[in-house]
């Protein structure tokens, strides 16, 4: 927009320029033309009364005066002959300017160029007794002075446009400095920052926007933490009773020798842990979308190395293989959360576990690519269609495989938000010879190390 706005004034003080520097330079140019024709015809006419002149003085003085006119000016005077008077001067070709002159007793003149002008000016002006006389005036002084003239208005009109550039970009930065500011909080506010305000300042149109957008944030950041309060709060308070009808269900399944009864007591168990693990999921999802934690550069081969090593006896158990695809370089630096990237790999991690087959393979690779990281994770699982793809990090969903049975629907949710909030993309994809890619890009923290 600051560009816009500088060509708008660029182009209105050009348009000026040209509608009032212009003109007054074809102006002053057809004076010049006008002031040096009536010159030239005026000496052109005196040399003429004194060719027509009877008298010897007079065509004496003609000589002398046609002398002292090509010393001054540097033209050339051109006579023909009278009976009376014959001066030591150029003859004049006889062309059609002078048989015109010579025939309608009118004067004729040529500037040699239909464009300006050419190397001279020739006036023919009649005199008596059927003789002519001609005046070749050069015009390399026209042309200076015409140069003076263009090339002093373009000079001026540069200055100007350069001005008028400065002024503009000026003002262009100060009628734009409140849509900057709107800007500014847009952009934070897209980022999740719910707490960003814009200052209101500027003309009454965007102080009224300003304060518009301010008041709307405001209410819904309330309405927003209002959410998160409550979900957190009751993800807590709801851990404490599902504990307890836990630790009941247990102590009556200890103490019951009915198979039927005991088999419905496991059933009623294994519900409860399940809502345990879901009321945990949103505990976690609550305290993600609250943190206000700003990402730091932190070593993702550590990282990725210390949530393996957590995880390693889980699937030994069963036999999977967790291993990274070759060294991660532990210099290979990521911007993420404190915190943030271990519950990332954690989830993710057990989504792959869980439904990784007995003997399977968990492969961990990353790859720096210009300014992020991707950091995948495959699995040798079922994997998901396109349909479960585009639906697998909604809140609650579960798909029809493996996680289906004990799943909360809530880790990859938590994974999105996690990396989202961090500036990162989460997708995924199909395993090269099957399975499931969790493909995980994350900024590349500065060279600089900051």
């Amino acid at each position: 927009m600051n560009r816009q706005l500088i060509r708008s004034y660029i182009l209105l003080v050009a348009v000026a320029i040209f509608l009032f520097t212009v003109p007054v330079a074809f102006t002053l140019t057809s004076q010049l033309r006008g002031d040096t024709l009536q010159s030239v015809q005026r000496e052109a006419k005196t040399m003429a009364l004194l060719l027509g002149s009877d008298d010897t003085a007079s065509c004496e003085a003609l000589a002398q005066m046609a002398t002292a006119y090509g010393k001054e000016t540097h033209g050339t005077v051109q006579v023909t002959p009278t009976p009376t008077c014959e001066p030591d001067l150029p003859r004049p070709e006889r062309d059609a300017d002078l048989t015109r002159t010579v025939r309608d007793d009118t004067p004729t003149h040529d500037w040699g160029s239909d464009f300006i002008w050419g190397e001279h000016l020739v006036v023919t002006v009649p005199a008596d007794h059927g003789a002519a006389v001609r005046i070749a005036y050069p015009t390399s002084e026209m042309t200076s002075r015409l140069w003076q003239i263009w090339g002093f208005r373009a000079g001026l009109a540069a200055l100007v446009l350069g001005a008028a550039a400065v002024i503009g970009g000026f003002a262009a930065r100060r009628i734009t400095a409140p849509l900057r500011a709107l800007n500014a909080m847009a952009s934070k506010f897209s980022d999740g920052d719910l707490t960003a305000r814009s200052p209101v300042t500027g003309p009454p149109e965007t102080q009224t926007l300003a304060r518009t957008l301010n008041q709307g944030a405001e209410r819904l950041d309330t309405l927003v933490a209002s959410q998160r309060i409550f979900v957190a709060d009751a993800s807590h308070q709801l851990r404490t009773p599902l504990t307890a009808l836990r630790l009941s269900l247990d102590n009556i399944a200890d103490g019951v020798d009915d198979e039927f009864v005991r088999e419905d007591v496991e059933q009623a168990t294994a519900e409860v842990v399940r809502m345990s693990r879901l009321v945990n999921g949103l505990l976690v999802l609550a305290r993600a979308e609250a943190k206000v934690t700003a990402p730091e550069p932190l070593s993702l081969g550590d990282i990725v190395d210390e949530r393996l090593a957590v995880w390693r006896p889980a699937a030994d158990e069963r036999g999977v293989t967790v291993a990274p695809m070759g060294s991660i370089d532990g210099r290979l630096l990521v911007m993420s959360s404190p915190g943030a990237l271990d519950q990332v790999l954690d989830n993710v991690f057990s989504n792959a576990l869980e439904v990784s087959p007995d003997g399977g393979t968990i492969t961990v690779r990353a790859q720096a690519r210009g300014d992020e990281v991707v950091l995948s994770v495959l699995d040798g699982g079922p994997g998901m269609s396109d349909a479960e793809k585009s639906r697998a990090f909604d809140r609650f969903w579960r798909g029809q495989g493996l996680t289906g049975r004990s799943g909360s629907g809530l880790g990859l949710a938590v994974v999105k938000q996690l990396v989202t909030d961090d500036g990162g993309s989460v997708t995924l994809r199909d395993a090269p010879g099957g399975g499931l890619c969790v493909e995980i890009r994350l900024r590349a923290a500065p060279r600089g190390g900051g």
